[in-house]
């Protein structure tokens, strides 16, 4: 239970008539009819599509030595009528698979996507990025990484990844957000977590893993 807030309802509160699947592919789509109970009394009844994906973990590689930020740009299907360009600036990120910790994950497409080896690994939350029609939820990390001779291109083919490494200095990457070179909201969390929590973790991490 949380000090600041406890919703006024729960999942009991839900009733869920019928959850069809009407596509299944690479992702999932449902359709779902529901009810669920109302602030001021009685219900509210609801059809919905849903987006349903699996649990994700994004990871911002920062190098508390240097200073920097490792970002990936890779093209993405979801931007695809991008004003600038399909292919963003994101964190490192990959999908759980059945049986995998969200630690496990962060480092196995932190070598998959950029080649960097995590020394150490900070929770910064866990979110859902789209409610209103995406079933997703987001383990999100900061990972501390020796970035010295990171850079190239990275991925796996069978997986259709093409993905370029970047090296930003963390003030650069944090005046990204501002300039909107730095558009998704995972990346934008991080990285305003880093901003609030620099100095902290550059103190940790310094010491705790030389």
């Amino acid at each position: 239970m949380s000090e600041y807030w406890n919703p006024e309802f729960s999942i009991a509160d839900v009733e869920v008539e019928e959850d069809k699947v009407i596509c299944d592919s690479f992702y999932q789509m449902r359709e779902v009819t529901l009810r669920h109970e109302r602030f001021e009394g009685g219900h509210v009844q609801m059809k919905r599509d849903l987006f349903w994906r699996p649990d994700a973990v994004c990871v911002l590689l920062y190098d508390p030595w240097l200073d920097c930020v490792v970002l990936i740009e890779q093209f993405r299907i979801g931007t695809i009528d991008h004003p600038r360009s399909p292919w963003l600036l994101e964190l490192v990120a990959g999908l759980v698979e059945p049986g995998e910790t969200t630690e496990a994950v962060a480092c196995r497409e932190s070598q998959e996507e950029a080649g960097a080896e995590i020394l150490q690994l900070e929770h910064i939350s866990r979110f859902t990025p789209s409610p209103g029609g995406a079933r997703e939820y987001i383990d999100l990390y900061c990972g501390c990484v020796n970035s010295d001779g990171l850079g190239g291109v990275h991925g796996l083919d069978h997986e259709g990844e093409n993905i370029k490494v970047h090296l930003f200095s963390a003030d650069v990457a944090i005046a990204m957000i501002q300039t909107g070179d730095v558009d998704n909201a995972a990346a934008i969390i991080a990285l305003q977590w880093l901003q609030l929590n620099r100095n902290t973790i550059k103190e940790k991490w310094s010491v705790d893993a030389v």
